[in-house]
């Protein structure tokens, strides 16, 4: 019993050691890709899975939303503007076994992708197009690109546009602009401004010369508020119809 024991208790540890290297963690973000003999057999799912050495291997995947930097990309805009873009690309592996089997690095093609796609989509916009509607840019890359990745088990959920930087000659000529425009609307103001006040004087006016005597009121309206501040030196031209009131009211009391 003794020699038996001794000579199985080598082959125990061995067989100890070959188990341990044998087992494999599959975290719950994750998925396994199981091959025997080179052969893809199936997905494993989250656990403890025993892959026997040298027969069987595994691959791991990671399923979770993963957001990538597109780096900035050099592209000319309907309008044959050049200008430098740069975007970020949400996606998440929705088939472990295709993003294994069809592809040969799934990340470096779907950020190839992207720019490609990228570069495109900005070439068939204008640049006032592309800044106004950023949005609908974004939203035609990340249906190109999800289309193109269905094949390889990617799921791209979202591309967004970050920055669109432009040349700095075209920076100055867009500041001259705003500031032309800024200008235009000013004047334009100015000037609705002054056609609503000509209007309400017209108006005035017809008023107080439908009345007798409103304009001689006004007149002197106008000299009680002026001469209110003791420092201020005016000169008036009377008006003649002031003085024919006054001549008027000088012959009523003279005939009194």
């Amino acid at each position: 019993m003794e020699i038996i024991s001794i000579l199985f208790s080598p082959i125990a540890i061995v067989i100890g050691v070959v188990l341990l290297i044998s087992i494999r963690q599959v975290n719950q973000y994750e998925r396994g890709v199981k091959f025997l003999l080179g052969r893809f057999t199936k997905v494993v799912e989250p656990g403890w899975r025993l892959i026997i050495p040298i027969f069987q291997s595994m691959q791991k995947v990671d399923i979770r939303v993963r957001a990538m930097d597109v780096p900035d990309q050099e592209s000319l805009t309907k309008d044959n503007i050049p200008i430098k873009i740069n975007a970020v690309i949400y996606f998440k592996v929705a088939d472990a076994s295709k993003a294994i089997l069809a592809v040969e690095n799934f990340l470096y093609a779907t950020i190839q992708l992207a720019q490609t796609t990228m570069r495109n989509a900005v070439g068939e916009v204008t640049l006032d197009h592309l800044i106004a509607n950023k949005e609908e840019v974004s939203s035609r890359i990340q249906q190109i690109v999800d289309k193109v990745t269905d094949e390889w088990g990617i799921d791209v959920q979202n591309v967004e546009l970050k920055d669109i930087i432009l040349p700095d000659s075209l920076k100055r000529i867009i500041a001259r602009q705003a500031e032309a425009e800024r200008e235009k609307r000013a004047v334009i103001i100015a000037s609705e401004g002054e056609v609503e006040s000509a209007g309400n004087l017209a108006k005035a006016a017809a008023t107080l010369a439908s009345a007798p005597g409103a304009l001689h009121l006004r007149t002197l309206a106008s000299i009680n508020d002026i001469s209110a501040s003791p420092s201020n030196t005016t000169v008036w031209m009377v008006p003649l119809e002031v003085l024919r009131a006054v001549e008027g009211l000088t012959e009523k009391l003279s005939g009194k």
